[in-house]
């Protein structure tokens, strides 16, 4: 078989913009080169980034794949059904949060942050939401499972990367802390408290927490 005649970079571009246009799902660069015959598609995706930028759609990439989404401003233009908000457990969220930010992690070592057990079905109702996935086993006796984040949970906050996941000094800038969440929070993301002493942690069926899950953020995804 013959290796396929290089493209003019135009119709790279052109190439590369109607295979995101077509796929059913979010592709990675390697996806899409192997797609175009293994062609490098870096310079083609910048180009595209840029011309759409501007645009009613932007090129974004989430977790390593490309995707087109609709411009943050036009969003509520396309969105023809009422966001669903669930609520999540305390629990949840704080597993969430120690999850994103320790990743990968096993429950053991979510309950070692936390100080106390965290039901099995609290790991369930996140990986339902597609924001947690296993990722393996960790190579120790018993050799337990260990959790992630999910490509759709970066969608989902709009983040590009989990570099991008705020601090405490932003939460608390943000007004996203009262003085019980602040504490707590922290020991989430590992700071330890005034002993050095990580420990201790929200009741399993202490209160509530209300995430939206539904329409992707800050975008409709297509």
């Amino acid at each position: 078989m013959s290796a396929p005649e290089p493209q003019r970079p135009d119709e790279l571009v052109r190439a590369v913009e109607a295979t995101l246009f077509a796929a059913g799902q979010p592709m990675t660069a390697e996806a899409i080169s192997t797609h175009l015959g293994g062609a490098d598609v870096g310079e083609a995706l910048a180009e595209l980034q840029r011309h759409y930028a501007r645009r009613g759609v932007h090129l974004v990439e989430r977790g390593k794949r490309w995707h087109f989404e609709t411009a943050p401003d036009l969003a509520h233009l396309l969105r023809r059904e009422r966001e669903e908000v669930k609520r999540l457990s305390r629990a949840a969220t704080e597993v969430l949060a120690i999850v994103a930010y320790h990743e990968p992690v096993s429950r053991a070592e979510i309950e070692a942050i936390r100080g106390v057990q965290t039901a099995k079905g609290t790991l369930d109702v996140l990986m339902e939401a597609g924001w947690v996935r296993i990722v393996g086993r960790r190579e120790v006796p018993g050799r337990p499972v260990i959790y992630a984040t999910t490509p759709d949970f970066l969608t989902h906050f709009g983040l590009a990367s989990l570099r991008e996941l705020p601090g405490i000094d932003e939460l608390r800038a943000a007004g996203l802390l009262d003085p019980v969440d602040d504490a707590q929070i922290e020991l989430a993301l590992g700071k330890p408290d005034d002993t050095g002493v990580t420990t201790a942690a929200w009741d399993e069926d202490s209160a509530e927490a209300e995430l939206p899950i539904g329409l992707a953020s800050p975008g409709q995804s297509g």
